[in-house]
């Protein structure tokens, strides 16, 4: 079924994309993903271009353009390339963190940031997850108490993607304590103030290539200045701005799903068993009919997702349905194609093993499928 959510404008911006990919991350990906992290150049490159800060103004350096379809065509191509570890820091860049600068930043906060952001002289993490709360905002201890024209942050987090390399980031902070979600406000911290530690690159099962770290606050001195929005309005922000975060996890695990399809296809129609490919019996297709009808389902629903984003019409409840079934669909059918590849496709030099091991992660970050569903399931009035 042909795709209709796309323009001319944005398949030009795909191919142009995808070029980019070819010269800029496939022949490195893999000395990255040993590495565990991709280099702070990488942003730069991708500003030059034009494949960052779609959304912020052209006056700032941007893009000009609020339309998420040159996001999701970002998005769906990191994955097609099979390149997701890589990636990932970027659509972090463009999906979620900088909305946070356009909604809440002041016209001072503006200058400062957003023509770097726009470049990738300043790369972005947001630092919500600590040691201890996982989902759970509004059991968030990291500090900040006001002293005169400062906020004296301490705590810790955990989980950070972009953690290493970003220079700017959007930390939750308590900054009235013993006030649950009316309590949290949003402090920018940046690269170099005293006190802002951090830790270890962290090991993961997969995206090795995404560097994602635990930061540490020790009485770091923040400026007043650095406050994004209002104090005391920081679970509302966050809340506000999880829609386009799980519609852009969720369409990476359509996407991701589409790579794993079209690579098994590959695969199936040149490995033979018994003097026959393997895609000629009769389970590797029903397999892949099931999985082709899946995946066709999946990337209607985005589209349509999308579609409602631009609008400004795109719920909570629809975003929350998107990202979980999207994501266990990508974790389902990575599963089911790296089968038909038998044991070759438990080596890691075949993508579908790298898939697999990036697969796991989606169904927890940017809220859990059990939280998806809690979501649902209330608006349901249950």
């Amino acid at each position: 079924m042909k795709r209709k959510l796309f323009e001319e404008e944005h398949q030009q911006f795909r191919q142009s994309f995808r070029r980019w990919l070819e010269q800029e991350i496939v022949p490195n990906f893999l000395e990255w993903e040993r590495d565990g992290i991709v280099p702070r150049d990488l942003f730069r490159a991708a500003g030059e271009v034009g494949f960052l800060g779609m959304a912020i103004p052209a006056e700032y350096g941007g893009g000009g353009t609020d339309d998420f379809r040159f996001n999701q065509v970002i998005g769906e191509e990191v994955q097609y390339a099979g390149v997701n570890g890589a990636g990932v820091g970027i659509t972090l860049h463009n999906d979620i963190c900088t909305p946070y600068f356009l909604s809440y930043a002041t016209n001072s906060q503006r200058e400062r940031w957003l023509p770097g952001i726009a470049s990738g002289e300043l790369i972005t993490a947001i630092a919500m997850t600590e040691p201890g709360t996982g989902s759970d905002l509004a059991s968030i201890s990291t500090s900040a108490l006001r002293d005169g024209d400062d906020y004296i942050v301490s705590g810790s987090k955990t989980f950070i993607t972009n953690g290493i390399n970003a220079d700017l980031v959007i930390t939750a902070v308590r900054t009235s304590p013993g006030r649950a979600h009316r309590g949290l406000s949003l402090l920018v911290l940046e690269r170099g103030m005293p006190g802002f530690e951090r830790g270890r690159n962290l090991e993961k099962l997969g995206m090795h290539a995404q560097d994602t770290a635990e930061l540490f606050f020790q009485e770091v001195r923040v400026p007043v200045a650095n406050l994004l929005g209002e104090e005391g309005q920081g679970f509302y922000q966050l809340v506000h701005n999880l829609p386009q975060e799980r519609i852009s996890i969720a369409l990476a695990g359509a996407a991701a799903a589409r790579f794993a399809l079209d690579n098994t296809l590959s695969y199936v129609k040149e490995r033979t068993a018994f003097g026959k490919p393997i895609g000629s019996f009769q389970n590797s297709r029903f397999v892949l009919a099931e999985v082709a009808t899946e995946v066709q389902i999946a990337e209607i629903l985005v589209d349509r997702c999308v579609g409602a984003l631009n609008d400004r019409e795109l719920s909570t409840e629809d975003a929350s349905m998107a990202k979980w079934w999207c994501t266990e669909l990508h974790k389902r059918v990575v599963d089911r194609c790296l089968q038909l590849f038998g044991g070759y496709g438990y080596m890691l030099e075949y993508p579908i093993a790298r898939a697999y091991a990036d697969a796991r992660v989606t169904t927890i970050y940017g809220g859990t499928t059990e939280v998806m569903k809690e979501i649902i399931g209330r608006s349901l009035g249950l």
